[in-house]
């Protein structure tokens, strides 16, 4: 029989991952890399582990992880807000839990775009009386 896979997808700011767990050993792979290598730095890691280390699934769950766009941190926030999605279509009593600690609320804070005569998205030229 095929082991059974969550998928869900995790957004923040222009980074979107692409989340896929599976019952495992704790193994978490990120664009074909090993989690480690692709987010050297600490603090990354634990942003991205939060939900599986809540749940206390952390050794338990493969995750496999596509994500693009963005900078680090916000692609290591879009890989929490996935996991946390997955997390709660694998097992809908976790989601007491993880949306208490504010795992499932998506941050729609994005970049204003440019609009057209002005220097920036909100920024106006300097005014002259005369």
């Amino acid at each position: 029989m095929a082991q059974m896979r969550v998928y869900a997808t995790g957004k923040r700011k222009t980074a979107v991952a692409r989340v896929y767990i599976k019952t495992g050993t704790g193994r978490i792979t990120v664009n074909g890399r090993e989690f480690e290598e692709y987010f050297p730095v600490l603090a990354l890691r634990a942003v991205a582990v939060q939900p599986l280390i809540l749940t206390g699934k952390r050794q338990n769950l493969d995750v496999e992880v596509n994500i693009g766009g963005g900078g680090p941190m916000s692609q290591a926030e879009s890989v929490k807000f996935g996991i946390a999605k997955a997390l709660q279509i694998e097992n809908p009593e976790l989601r007491t839990p993880l949306k208490r600690a504010g795992f499932l609320t998506r941050d729609a804070r994005i970049k204003e775009r440019k609009k057209y005569g002005r220097p920036g998205a909100r920024k106006r030229f300097q005014f002259s009386k005369r």
